[in-house]
Formats: structure tokens, C-alpha cells, sequence
């Protein structure tokens, strides 16, 4: 078994050093061949060897050298060996090594001296001590700091032996007056520190002596001062508001680390408004004048939960915050956006928008790579602030659209989404928004924001010059028809616009509205829209029509789209147009494109065909043109748009359901005490701690003081890892805290015998890691122990842990072993809900690689049962709105979400169907960045599913 050891000493594993080699190698006069042979000796001591046969030999050699790293190895040799026979008595030879540190403790070199201090701090044995302690004392007045230094935390840790106060009764005096008369800065700390552990009044009465002169104190005290505050203000919660000055008046130290822990410290002891606001100024200090990215995102998290509890006085922050988009890190950016989109209120929202339009304009000069990837942030942050305060829709709609033919596709579909939420919200912005989607309509290079945007034009284009407008762009980036043509070889040409190449090469394509022959605008002409096409099915250039392009690629979805919105803006015609015949002249076109697109579909130009889907929809839309009637009408005109609005309804009752069990909180038992804050005494107390009185009632009021742990829940925790007929009884109590589980084991020595040397051996198996070395106990016959073992785990994967107990007794020389049951560590511990947008999941659902595809298995009869079922046994949020869940189809799919603590995604796709025998059958699919999060919750279902029980 390992031992432990205060440093770490670099040694290569190769071939282990003979005991015989490092003792001839001491024995010479060469100090560096000395200093390697002490490595070794360490190392091997480490390792679990003796050694017993170098101890005389270190002695009589190393002892005597002056050489200093040869010292320092010597006291590191000293720490490591055994001091102590079985009985638990000093060894005699041990009187050796006291004369010597003596010796070094009185030695002109001030090195020597100090090192030899630091070296008692790890000396547990008082008799070897003892002797030394004269030495020690005189150390406190020598004229070398680092000598003082060392010497008062040697003075610290002798007094905190068993037998310290007996050994230096009067230490904490002395400290003290060292304390007042010392000036070194390292010193002073470390003097008030002694005081602080061993003799807390002491130190207390030191600070608010020298009250006035905490400020001008030196960085290593005023930290040591704070954590005073903290120990003290736990303990005694009725003396805050003095200690609450003090940390006011450290706010201004010239110490970023000082100031972070007064800001801390503040925001943990009190709930005054003055004091919150005076933490919430510092962190936002340090959020712009620290360049490094942790230092921001660890303030940033700071201000995040400063938010969650005090908002009223965060809101007042929120320009402050705002300042550290100035950072390039998009995490950084993430970050402040959330907290500031949780703090807009009517007084600050057109401050934050304005601020929000600036940085979307500076996106725009493509200095950072992720440019891109920040616009969408903003853009999305833009699109809360308009649905939570329509108002400012109006001043931020027209400049997002600029961005509809954005090169990065997911900021353009945002930009797009929330011009389609805005467009049916806000019914003033129709006609503007309408005019400027068809004016850049030519401009959108992607397929699915093309699909959004034709949509939109096929439900809001309302007027007779609106609806005229929308065919007209639509036609003019389509092009010329038909897409492609038939030589009279019987060879088949692509894109029949090489066959007017020739015609419209003088026909310059012009950005600026052409005026039509009926009066309408209309952004380019249809054949300046061809000029430059290639005689090949290509990709569309700029100057190509943008709908063409992208449906000579094959993407026949957006044929179909085009023709249903084509069909909508006839169906619309016919009833805003008096003249039949221009009606008829707009069917008739629409219907050539439509018949266009499936011939398209159907020739061997392209090298996938049409899909079955978009060619019934263009077939269906064909026929609704030949024959349109009332009911008909009715449907595509009105229950699309009805439709629409209920989704965004259920979508605002969700974030407002969501808002509501936030704002939910405890409240007080019906005994409780009421203090009125109009007659408490206020004799002899400042402002701020009436405050802090004030918040402490309120706090008791609303019940926040009382602590969640259920101990009935605790019992539930209990895992037993023996036997009750073993005759050592061991139960551990598992809790996890995000990267920790501590394991709080509980041994009982059920026997009649004294168990030695008794050490809980644990190991573990995935991504856990055991923190502490496991130590040795002895356990009196039917006593108990409590042994604590921490483990630290990296990633979200189902872990376990096992091991055993090994103990011996006096009257059976080997060892016993007994064998702990494992301890499974449950993923769900570190899964919670949470909430992505539809966009961003099917982002993720394409990007993970990691996929684990789980059978339905379920004795569980109906969809939305088993839905639940799965939601409350993996802990994730069902993203698929309940509106969507609702009716009887036989059919379900539905999409859950959860975030790990460690920042994972983990995303499942449920998909199920009634067979006719009434059993549920389909696929549960789990995707996830990394592979144990997917395995890991793939064996959970697996064993979950099940239900009925």
C-alpha cells in the first residue's frame, strides 16, 4: 500500500535501485550521487519497502552534509519512515534525529532553519517535540521573516497535537504579541491564522481592535480576516452587521482576489439591498477589468445566481453586464446574453435591444470566425426581447431582415422564424414586412429558410397588389420555363436558358423595383433573372433565379412548397381580383410551374426523381386549381393561419406555466414568529444593519431559512455492503454532489476481538476516481467507525464502485478480507430537464455521433402512458408540445431533452405504434456527444420500460 508524502518527487520506473547500491552511494563523499541515492530511497520507501538497513548509514552520512537539496531530502526521508513500533511507542534511534534537528533549528544558514520549521508541521509525535520546543521559541524573535514565518506555523501545529496545550500552554499569548509587533506581511497571516484556528476570541478581538486599519493590511491577512467573517457570522448570525463594515471597507482593496471573496462573503451573509448591490457593482468590476475567460465565466456564474435570488437589484445592473459581449469567447457571450434576456424589464428594454442592433452591425465585418455562430445568439436574443415586448418588434424586424440571405443558414432561419412570429403578432408590421420579404426575397440561399419565407408570403400577402407581387417574385425566381429541354435528336438538354442566352445577353440585371404593366413593383425582370444561367443543371449563381437553383438540385420539398404557396396566392386573387380573366392568367401560370416542377421530377435530368410526397402535393395543388370551391378555400386560406396561431399559443402557455413553477416558493409555518420592522429597536445600529434585520425577518417568512434534506429521503441512500452475519458490518450512505460522491461508511466490529489495521480498500470502474488513500484504523470489540471516502467523477456514465475490508487480529497472523457488495452509481444523479429549441435539437440530433437504439418492450397498453412512464424514469423533458401529444391515433413520436451536469447533451427520440393485439411496438433512440451517456441511458430504459409495476 501506498504511503502518503507533503511533495511529489519525479521518478522513472525503470529498474528499481537495490538497497545495497543506494547505501554505497550514500556512504561517499559525491553530494550529487548522495541527492540520487535519497530519491531512491524515498521512492522505494513510498513504494511500501522498509529499508531498515539505511537508517544507521543516513545517520552517520547524510546527517552531517551541508549540502542543501541533500538536507531537504533528509527531512522528506524523516517524514516518511516509520517513527513508531507496534506498541505505538517512539523508536530509541529516533533520539538521533532530535539532536540533529536541534542542531538545525539553532544553524547559522537561514535556509536550514526555515526548512527544518516547516518540517515539524508533519511531525505527529509530541516526544520527539518536546525536546525542541526552546529552539522552536526562539525562532519567533529571529531577524529573518522566512525563519518567523515558519516558526509560527510550526508554533500552529504543535499546539494542534493531542497533547499541544499541555506542550505550549501559553502559545496563543505569545502569537499574539508577535502578531502586534511583526511586520511582515507573510507572517502577520500567518500569526493571525494560528490565532484563528487555535484561539478564535483572540483573533476576533484583534480585528475589531484594529478595526480602521484592515484596509491598509496586506492581501494574505485580509483573506485570512474574511474567512474570520465567514466562520464567525455562521456560528453567530446576531453580530453580522459589524463584520458587514468590514467587509464593505475591504471592497476597495487594491486585491482582485480580496474583493471577489468580499463580494462573496457579502452575498452569503446578508440580503440587504445596500450590500447585494455593492457585490453585484464588484463582480461587475471584475467582469471588465479581467482579460482571462475563467475569471469572466466564473463572475459571470456569480451574477447568475445573484439574478435568481435578488432580480430587482440585478436589473439595475443589466448595462453593466451587457458590457462583456466585448469578449470574444462565444461562452462568455452565451452566458451574459442568458442572464441579461432574465433581467429585461419595460424601463430597460429598448436600452438592451439598441445595445443588442450594434453588436448584430458589428457581426457584419467578418473580422472573427464566428461571426456566424454569434449573430444567431443575438438574433435569437432579439427574437425574445420582440415576443416578450411587441413594442420594439417594429425598430428591430426591418434590420434582421438583411440577414435573411445570411451564408450561415441557422442564423438565417432565425432570422426567418422570427419574422414569421412577429408577422402574426404584431398585425401593424404586416404590410412593411411584407413589402421588404418580397423586395430580398432573391437574396435567401437556403432551402428551409426559402420554405419559411414562402409561407409567410403565402398567408400575408392579403391586397390585390401584395398578392400580384408575391406571384410576380416567386415567377421571377423560378426563371424561365420550362427547366429544362428536349433537342429534336431526342437528347435532352439542361436548363433551357441557354437557349436565350443569346437574347438577354444585353439585358442588364438590375437590384433597383421595376414597375410592372398593371402598376405593380417588382425587384427584377424574369429575364434579366436568367441572363447569366449556365447551360448545365449547377448550382445558382447570385444573378440566377434563387427557387431555381435550389430545385435543379433535386430539392423537391421546396417545389412543393412553391406550389402550395402559389396555389394559396391564386385562391387569394380570385377573391381580391375583379377582372376573371387576369385571375385565370395567374391559374394558368401557376399551373405551368407546377406541371414544370413534376416533369422535372420525372426526367432523367436529375439523378434522384421526385419523392412520392412533394409529387402528391403538387399533384394535389393542381387539381385544387382545376376545381376550386368554397370548402376548399376555407382550408388553405383560413385553418393553415388558425393552426399556426394555436401552436403559438401553446408555446406561450408553456413559457408562462414554466414562469409560474419557478416563481413558486416555500412559505412559513403558521406558528411562526412576525417582527414588525416599524417598532424593532434601532439603538446604536447603522442602516445597512437594519437592513439585513429586515431581509433575515423576510427570509424567515417566506420560509427560505428552512433547509430541504428530508432525513426520511436519507434512509432511501443507505446501501449495505456486508452481511449481518459477517463479523464486520459495513453500510455506506451515498451522496452525490456533481463532481463528488462521498461515500459516509459506517464499520461495526461485530466480534469480541480488537481489530488492527482495519483499511477499507475501494476501487472503481468507469470514469471515477478515488481522491483519498485509504487509512489504517483499529476498531475495539463491538465499536463502530465512520470512514469517509471521496471520489470524483468526470463524466455522466454509470459507474461502480467495489472493494473490501482487511483487518487483522491479535491472535491470527494473516490478514482477513471481507467483500463489499458494489455500489452502482446512478446516471440519473447527474441528469436534469431541461429545454432547447426544435431547431437546435435536430442541429444536435445531426451532429452527435453516439446512437443507441432501444426496442420498445413494455407491457404498457397505451402512448401517452408509456410517454410518461419514460419521462419520469430517465429525468428529461418532453420537448413535443402536449397539444401535439393530444387525440388517439395509434401513433406517438416525441422528443425528450436533458442536460448532464457536466454539460452533455442527451437527446432521445421516442416513436411508437398500437399493433391490432393492442401491445405497443417502435424504437426508443438515444443520441449523445459521448459514448457513456448514451450507453448509460440506454440500459436504464432497457431496465425501466417495462412499467406496470
Amino acid at each position: 500500500m501506498e504511503k502518503s508524502c507533503s511533495l511529489l518527487i519525479y521518478f522513472d520506473k525503470g529498474t528499481p535501485a537495490i538497497a545495497n547500491e543506494i547505501k554505497e552511494a550514500l556512504e561517499g563523499n559525491d553530494d550529487y550521487a548522495k541527492t540520487e541515492a535519497m530519491k531512491k530511497a524515498i521512492m522505494l520507501l513510498l513504494n511500501g519497502e522498509t529499508l531498515p538497513q539505511l537508517f544507521i548509514t543516513i545517520v552517520r552520512y547524510v546527517l552531517p552534509s551541508e549540502d542543501h537539496t541533500v538536507q531537504k531530502l533528509l527531512l522528506l526521508y524523516l517524514e516518511i519512515i516509520e517513527k513508531t513500533d507496534a506498541k505505538g511507542k517512539v523508536m530509541p534511534e529516533m533520539i538521533l534525529i532530535c539532536q540533529n534537528l536541534r542542531n538545525n533549528l539553532q544553524h547559522p544558514n537561514e535556509y536550514i532553519r526555515g526548512v527544518t520549521l516547516r518540517f515539524l508541521c508533519r511531525l505527529n509525535e509530541a516526544e520527539i517535540i518536546e525536546p525542541l520546543i526552546p529552539s522552536v521559541l526562539q525562532n519567533l524573535e529571529h531577524r529573518h521573516p522566512f525563519i518567523r514565518r515558519n516558526a509560527i506555523l510550526a508554533v500552529m501545529s504543535i499546539y494542534k497535537l493531542p497533547q499541544g496545550e499541555q506542550l505550549l500552554v501559553d502559545a496563543p499569548e505569545m502569537i499574539e504579541k508577535v502578531l502586534s509587533t511583526e511586520q511582515d506581511p507573510s507572517a502577520k497571516r500567518n500569526a493571525f491564522l494560528m490565532l484563528f484556528t487555535c484561539a478564535q476570541d483572540r483573533a476576533i478581538n484583534y480585528l475589531l481592535t484594529h478595526v480602521d486599519r484592515v484596509p491598509e493590511w496586506g492581501e494574505l491577512l485580509q483573506m485570512v480576516v474574511l474567512e474570520l467573517i465567514r466562520k464567525v457570522c455562521r456560528t453567530n448570525r446576531g453580530e453580522k452587521g459589524k463584520y458587514i463594515k468590514i467587509i464593505i471597507s475591504l471592497l476597495n482593496a487594491p486585491s482582485t482576489a480580496v474583493i471577489y471573496e468580499c463580494a462573496s462573503t457579502l452575498v452569503s451573509l446578508s440580503s440587504a439591498p445596500t450590500a447585494i448591490r455593492a457585490a453585484a457593482n464588484t463582480y461587475c468590476q471584475l467582469l471588465l477589468s479581467q482579460s482571462d475567460n475563467n475569471v469572466k465565466l466564473i463572475v459571470l456564474d456569480r451574477l447568475n445566481e445573484l439574478k435568481s435570488s435578488h432580480r430587482d437589484i440585478m436589473v439595475d445592473m443589466i448595462m453593466d453586464v451587457l458590457r462583456a459581449l466585448s469578449s470574444p469567447n462565444l461562452d462568455i457571450r452565451r452566458k451574459t446574453l442568458d442572464i441579461v434576456l432574465e433581467l429585461i424589464t419595460p424601463r430597460n428594454i429598448n436600452e438592451v435591444v439598441l445595445t443588442l442592433k450594434k453588436e448584430v452591425v458589428k457581426t457584419q465585418s467578418g473580422e472573427l470566425e464566428k461571426n456566424g455562430e454569434y449573430r444567431q445568439m443575438l438574433i435569437q436574443a432579439i427574437h425574445s426581447c420582440a415576443i416578450k415586448f411587441p413594442e420594439v418588434a417594429s425598430t428591430v424586424v426591418h434590420m434582421l431582415m438583411d440577414f435573411l440571405g445570411d451564408s450561415n443558414v441557422a442564423s438565417a432561419l432565425d432570422v426567418v422564424v422570427f419574422v414569421r412570429e412577429i408577422i402574426e403578432t404584431n398585425p401593424k408590421l404586416r404590410v412593411s414586412i411584407i413589402t421588404r420579404l418580397l423586395d430580398t426575397f432573391y437574396q435567401i440561399r437556403a432551402a428551409r429558410v426559402c420554405s419559411c419565407a414562402l409561407w409567410i408570403i403565402g398567408e400575408y400577402c392579403l391586397s390585390l397588389s401584395e398578392v400580384q407581387s408575391g406571384i410576380a417574385t416567386v415567377k421571377q425566381c423560378l426563371g424561365d420555363l420550362p427547366f429544362f429541354s428536349v433537342s429534336e435528336e431526342g437528347g435532352e438538354v439542361s436548363d433551357s436558358s441557354n437557349k436565350v442566352q443569346q437574347v438577354n445577353a444585353t439585358t442588364v440585371s438590375s437590384r433597383r423595383p421595376a414597375v410592372l404593366a398593371d402598376g405593380t413593383y417588382a425587384t427584377q425582370s424574369a429575364a434579366s433573372e436568367t441572363a447569366f444561367s449556365p447551360p448545365t443543371l449547377v448550382q445558382g449563381s447570385l444573378s440566377s433565379g434563387n427557387l431555381r437553383s435550389l430545385i435543379l438540385t433535386g430539392d423537391f420539398f421546396l417545389g412543393a412548397v412553391v406550389a402550395c404557396t402559389l396555389t394559396k396566392l391564386v385562391l387569394r386573387l380570385e377573391e381580391v381580383q375583379p377582372s376573371i380573366a387576369e385571375v385565370n392568367r395567374a391559374s394558368s401560370q401557376a399551373l405551368l410551374i407546377m406541371v414544370s416542377i413534376l416533369q422535372l421530377g420525372q426526367s432523367s435530368v436529375l439523378p434522384h426523381p421526385i419523392d412520392n410526397d412533394s409529387y402528391d402535393r403538387i399533384v394535389l395543388c393542381i387539381r385544387l386549381l382545376c376545381n376550386t370551391g368554397d370548402d376548399i378555400r376555407k382550408i388553405w386560406l383560413q385553418s393553415c393561419r388558425q393552426s399556426y396561431v394555436k401552436m403559438l399559443a401553446d408555446k406561450q402557455l408553456r413559457e408562462t406555466e414554466e414562469i409560474k413553477a419557478k416563481a413558486q416558493i416555500s412559505y412559513a409555518q403558521p406558528d411562526d414568529l412576525i417582527d414588525f420592522y416599524h417598532l424593532k429597536s434601532r439603538k446604536g445600529m447603522s442602516q445597512l444593519e437594519l437592513e439585513d434585520e429586515v431581509q433575515d425577518d423576510l427570509k424567515r417568512a417566506t420560509g427560505e431559512f428552512i433547509k430541504d434534506g428530508d432525513d426520511a429521503n436519507k434512509l432511501n441512500r443507505i446501501l449495505q455492503l456486508t452481511g449481518f452475519s459477517d463479523p464486520v458490518y459495513a453500510e455506506a450512505y451515498v451522496t452525490v454532489h456533481h463532481y463528488d460522491i462521498v461515500l459516509d461508511v459506517t464499520v461495526i466490529n461485530r466480534t469480541k476481538e480488537t481489530l488492527q489495521n482495519l483499511c477499507l480498500e475501494l476501487a472503481t470502474m468507469g470514469d471515477l476516481k478515488l481522491v483519498d488513500r485509504p487509512q489504517n484504523y483499529t476498531l475495539a470489540p463491538e465499536s463502530s467507525k465512520q470512514i469517509k471516502a471521496n471520489i470524483k467523477v468526470s463524466s455522466t456514465e454509470t459507474g461502480v464502485i467495489f472493494g473490501n475490508i482487511v483487518y487483522e487480529t491479535s491472535n491470527v497472523h494473516e490478514r482477513m478480507v471481507v467483500v463489499l457488495n458494489d455500489i452502482h452509481i446512478d446516471i440519473m444523479d447527474y441528469i436534469s430537464p431541461a429545454v432547447c429549441t426544435d431547431v437546435a435539437f435536430r442541429t444536435m440530433w445531426a451532429e452527435f455521433e453516439w446512437e443507441n437504439k432501444v426496442a420498445v418492450n413494455t407491457v404498457i397498453q397505451h402512448e401517452k402512458e408509456f410517454l410518461d412512464h419514460i419521462i419520469k424514469s430517465t429525468n428529461m423533458k418532453c420537448l413535443t408540445a402536449s397539444s401535439a401529444l393530444d387525440g388517439d391515433c395509434g401513433f406517438l413520436a416525441a422528443n425528450l431533452y436533458a442536460k448532464s451536469v457536466f454539460g452533455e447533451d442527451a437527446l432521445v427520440n421516442i416513436s411508437i405504434e398500437k399493433q391490432a393485439d393492442g401491445k405497443l411496438s417502435g424504437y426508443i433512440r438515444i443520441r449523445s456527444k459521448t459514448q457513456g451517456i448514451a450507453l448509460s441511458l440506454g440500459d436504464k430504459i432497457t431496465l425501466k420500460q417495462k412499467g406496470g409495476s
